[in-house]
Order: structure tokens, then C-alpha cells, then sequence
């Protein structure tokens, strides 16, 4: 027992080990852990995605698809419905002076043109994978499209920016 008959953080990691058989796993999130590539065939090559190369920034994925509806009768009967469908929506926030972010201009600026031009075979043919190296899970986009440019700032000190991508399909790993 510890302080004022608490049980000590000792005695309750070793009952948990008793109860799981195994140690407690101590884990630390690290963004640098992060890998990824963005590939569309308008690029000559594919783009990297790593921690680094967004600066101070972060990915964020919503899955879009509401999986379950439920309709009330006037009865009070409820009606549930499976939907099918894997779309997403993807939010890059980075730095406004990040490798990325002049990569996502070049490409957006290069799609712009060529639909303008009335060519948009690519598009929807932007793919996107991320995985996180410390626990192995990810994620495989494909069909993504951008929703607009990144609203930009200018102001005395560097600020970030932060690009809305969508997907038509978006596979959790």
C-alpha cells in the first residue's frame, strides 16, 4: 500500500501483469514514425510522406460513410439500415514553407490545368498510404480528389496550412 492506504502504481501494475500474464507495454508516439506515399500519374514519381517532410503538422482521416441509418415509423418501429461504402475525408495540416505542401500546389496546379483543358483522367487517381511503423496500422486511399487550395495565410511569422483531400475509398490497415 502506498501513501493514505492508496494502493502504489507498483502494486497495480503487477496485479495487471498477474491478471494479463504478461508486462505492461509501454509505448511513445513519435510522428517521425510515420511513412507514406502520395502517387498520381501526372507526378514522374511518386511523393514521400514522412513526419519531417510536413513540418509541425498533422493527418487527420474521417471516414465518411455513415454505416448505420435508423428510421422511425410512426409506430415507433425502427428500421436499421447496413450502408455500404468506404469514402473519406483527409486533412493535412503543414507548414507553409513544407516540401509537401509545394508538392500538393505543383500537383493541384497541374490537374487544375489539364481539367481546365478538359482532361480530368487524373483527377480522382491520386492515391495516398500512410502506416505508423511503432504499431504497424494504416491506411490505403485511393480515388482521392482535392476539395479546393488551402486557404493562405500571410502574416509576420510562418503560419500552417491545411489541405482537404477526398477519397472515394479508404482501407484501414
Amino acid at each position: 500500500m502506498g501513501t493514505f492506504g492508496i494502493p502504489s502504481l507498483g502494486g497495480i501494475a503487477a496485479s495487471l501483469t498477474g491478471l494479463l500474464g504478461q508486462k505492461a507495454i509501454q509505448t511513445t508516439y513519435s510522428f517521425r514514425d510515420l511513412v507514406g506515399a502520395l502517387t498520381n500519374p501526372a507526378l514522374q514519381a511518386g511523393f514521400p510522406i514522412v513526419g519531417g517532410n510536413i513540418g509541425t503538422g498533422t493527418i487527420t482521416i474521417r471516414m465518411m460513410t455513415q454505416r448505420t441509418e435508423m428510421d422511425t415509423a410512426a409506430d415507433g418501429v425502427v428500421m436499421g439500415s447496413y450502408v455500404a461504402g468506404d469514402s473519406a475525408e483527409v486533412t493535412i495540416e503543414m507548414q507553409q514553407t513544407s516540401s509537401l505542401h509545394h508538392a500538393l500546389v505543383d500537383l493541384y496546379n497541374t490537374l487544375v490545368t489539364a481539367a481546365n483543358g478538359g482532361d480530368v483522367s487524373n483527377w480522382l487517381s491520386t492515391t495516398l498510404a500512410f502506416r505508423t511503423i511503432l504499431d504497424g496500422s494504416g491506411h490505403f486511399m485511393s480515388g482521392v480528389g482535392f476539395q479546393k487550395l488551402p486557404d493562405k495565410p500571410y502574416a509576420a511569422r510562418g503560419q500552417n496550412v491545411t489541405w482537404t483531400l477526398l477519397a472515394a475509398s479508404c482501407v484501414n490497415m
